[in-house]
């Protein structure tokens, strides 16, 4: 979030503070860059199709939110993922355009055709992707690899080397691999890639480390939700020196989905006061555009956008929830562009219906209204398993006060 925007926002205010011990053991870099992948491992969701004109919406919403790089697609996959890349090369965004692409000069050459910036060159190090699915050891991933790095960067391209499954490698494969590489082809950067999801946050730190000691390189960290920890592993990357998080919006992705866009731009803003510059304010509409081209609903409690984040039944300190929401919340709602809410039902309380007598303008109750009113909104709420509209209300009330 930029100066001017803490300045004109005066409500914005961060809750935490953390004691300078727990941040002594995190060495982020001056700026974390963030490549959104939702283009094309996004994309990669089952069942989830965009199409060109699709993919130039949510570039053009990706670029309001202020991410640093666009992944565009891969345009190896078809004619029109091609022209879609195109199409958003010309576009004239902030964030740079970068293409997904194996370890072969023709999509090296369409990267380039496309106009893009960059390429993520992706090969396998995992051990069971190399004995299984491909035949290869570390030595063939290597010759496969130096030609169409040194090619890629030949050519002007950004390079992001990409061994994917990396968490799975063994670590003498790992080892080895990168300082051949650093020998015969340094790339601009290299991915941590967390394919299947199965690192811990402490296992990724230690490998942000082992890549920044052996390459030098900025350390790009891409990870998978398998476990849950997409988003904490990529924090802990970055607490270790890693310079870019990869992301997709809504946490889009195979299987379990990537690390959520969303949630890793709020955390970093947040609680790490990472003054980004980027548009928070523009997430919502973002999340909404991907949710409904996508056709993946977004869950009503997801962090970040969910509907239902800062909406409270349970009526102790209800009164807070528009008054002092940071008292009831973890983020301010208005950091999103929302307000907190008050919802009626089994386990709502009196300050709960007094409050909601004021908001509808039904006026003032004594105690012992209150009290039959909330008896009647509990039954309610408990027959129906949910919430008491407010027209269900108001009807109450009116029984109750003839």
């Amino acid at each position: 979030m930029s100066e001017q925007h803490h300045k004109d926002e005066s409500w914005w205010v961060s809750p935490y503070n953390f004691k300078a011990e727990v941040l002594a053991a995190r060495f982020p870099p001056k700026k974390v860059l963030i490549h959104d992948a939702t283009l094309r491992d996004g994309e990669q969701t089952p069942g989830v199709v965009f199409r060109k004109e699709d993919k130039v919406a949510i570039a053009k919403a990706l670029d309001a939110v202020g991410v640093d790089r666009i992944e565009a697609g891969m345009p190896a996959v078809s004619r029109e993922d091609f022209d879609a890349i195109v199409a958003i090369s010309k576009l004239g965004l902030k964030a740079k355009v970068f293409t997904f692409a194996r370890a072969m000069t023709e999509d090296i050459d369409q990267a380039l055709a496309c106009g893009a910036q960059g390429v993520v060159i992706e090969v396998p190090i995992g051990y069971p992707k190399l004995v299984h699915q491909f035949k290869w050891t570390w030595e063939d991933v290597l010759r496969k690899s130096v030609p169409i790095i040194n090619y890629a960067r030949s050519k002007g391209l950004y390079a992001v080397y990409f061994p994917y499954d990396s968490t799975r490698a063994r670590e003498e494969d790992l080892d080895n691999l990168l300082s051949a590489i650093m020998r015969e082809s340094p790339p601009d950067s290299i991915g941590i890639v967390d394919t299947m999801g199965c690192a811990t946050p402490e296992a990724i730190a230690w490998l942000t480390r082992k890549y920044k000691d052996i390459t030098r390189l900025p350390v790009e960290i891409h990870t998978h939700n398998d476990f849950g920890m997409a988003v904490a592993t990529e924090l802990a990357a970055v607490g270790a020196g890693a310079d870019v998080v990869h992301a997709c919006v809504n946490g889009l992705g195979e299987r379990t989905g990537n690390a959520a866009l969303e949630e890793l731009i709020l955390a970093l803003e947040i609680l790490y006061a990472e003054d980004s510059g980027r548009n928070i304010a523009a997430i919502p509409a973002l999340s909404d555009l991907v949710s409904r081209i996508s056709g993946v609903p977004i869950a009503r409690n997801k962090p970040v956008v969910g509907e239902e984040n800062f909406t409270r039944e349970s009526g102790i300190g209800v009164n807070l929830v528009v008054e002092k929401p940071l008292a009831m919340f973890a983020i301010h709602p208005q950091i999103v562009g929302r307000t907190g809410k008050v919802v009626l039902g089994k386990k709502s309380g009196k300050l709960s219906v007094s409050y909601k007598l004021g908001e509808l303008g039904l006026g003032e109750a004594d105690d012992a209204l209150v009290g039959l009113i909330l008896e009647e909104v509990k039954k309610l709420g408990n027959e129906k398993r949910g919430l008491v509209d407010d027209s269900e209300f108001k009807a109450i009330v009116g029984r109750l006060r003839r």
